[in-house]
């Protein structure tokens, strides 16, 4: 198993970068739990409603806008496990997240590809995927497979399934999706299912885990539910990730921002281990600032990495394992 390189611990056996103070990190919690017990959710789908309501959550189903205790809250980030394995086809590959572990994978994904024969600019499709997954799977510093590319050549109301197809068979690593839907993500775990030999031993050996995306400021859509609610219940790893801007869909400040984030974060991991207790969740984040000028997330930015920083920060504060992106 590859547990990674350690980094910012005071061990001091890699970089540390504290782009927050530990009081810091308390009032950004606070301030969190303020949110969402005072303005509160927005959760589009009625079963995560009855959810929240039957754990004592307040819950008005005419606007659909949860209210969630900070006890609920603090039992959610207390029951969400500390390590998460992501399991190869090859067990070679597997990965242990843990504490401060640090492994790299690729980001997703890329709308624009230049054709290796032709030179053009084009819109993938999924030979491009499979393609791209094959050189993913090569290179020994990428730790686990994301989807590169969008198979933008079928239909896309069915593009995950697609994009499963073209990336299972051609990687041996850990493969992460973003499934769409529930309906979907069970399909997805179908195949997975059949490469490992059955359910019971993708459970052993999860070689699949799936990401899903709050809306911004503050919403958890219908499919951002049903992925939350359903990787909880498969046991599969979903790594909930917020895309706050700056400016744009959360406040211009960072520490205002970081509370926008942390909210949408903490939101959803309640409803994951409100659905089931303990199952493996990763705090994700792809937040960054949006360029006021063309209206943009600006990725690669100062402002990016400070806010990759704090995430992560946040995320060692309630020790639940982190994905950063766009770093």
């Amino acid at each position: 198993m590859k547990k990674g390189t350690i980094a910012g611990r005071n061990l001091r056996l890699g970089l540390s970068l504290d782009i927050l103070t530990a009081d810091e990190v308390d009032e950004i919690h606070l301030a969190t739990l303020d949110v969402l017990e005072f303005t509160g959710i927005a959760v589009d789908h009625d079963e995560a409603l009855d959810i929240f309501a039957q754990a004592g959550a307040h819950v008005n189903r005419q606007t659909k806008v949860v209210k969630i205790p900070p006890s609920l809250v603090e039992d959610a980030i207390g029951s969400a496990p500390c390590r998460v394995v992501l399991a190869g086809k090859d067990p070679k590959h597997d990965l242990m997240l843990e504490s401060s572990r640090v492994h790299f994978t690729n980001f997703s994904e890329g709308v624009i590809v230049a054709d290796p024969y032709t030179g053009e600019h084009r819109e993938p499709n999924k030979s491009d995927l499979s393609d791209a997954t094959r050189v993913i799977d090569f290179l020994d510093d990428v730790d686990f497979c994301e989807k590169a590319l969008g198979a933008h050549d079928v239909d896309q109301r069915s593009a995950p399934l697609h994009n499963a197809e073209a990336i299972l068979p051609f990687t041996t690593k850990h493969c992460a999706f973003g499934p769409g839907n529930g309906r979907l993500l069970h399909k997805i775990i179908q195949m997975a299912a059949t490469i490992v030999g059955g359910e019971d031993k993708l459970k052993e050996r999860p070689i699949v885990s799936f990401t899903t995306c709050p809306v911004s400021p503050l919403r958890l859509v219908k499919e951002c539910c049903e992925i939350i609610m359903e990787s909880a219940r498969t046991g599969m790893a979903c790594n909930i990730l917020s895309m706050a801007m700056a400016g744009g869909t959360a406040p211009v400040t960072l520490a205002g921002t970081l509370v926008t984030h942390n909210a949408e974060l903490l939101g959803g991991i309640t409803l994951h281990q409100l659905t089931r207790k303990g199952a493996p969740v990763i705090y994700g984040s792809s937040t960054t600032a949006m360029d006021l000028r063309l209206g943009a997330a600006s990725v690669g930015t100062p402002e990016a990495a400070l806010v990759s920083g704090a995430v992560a920060r946040l995320a060692r504060y309630y020790k639940i394992p982190s994905y950063v992106g766009g770093t």
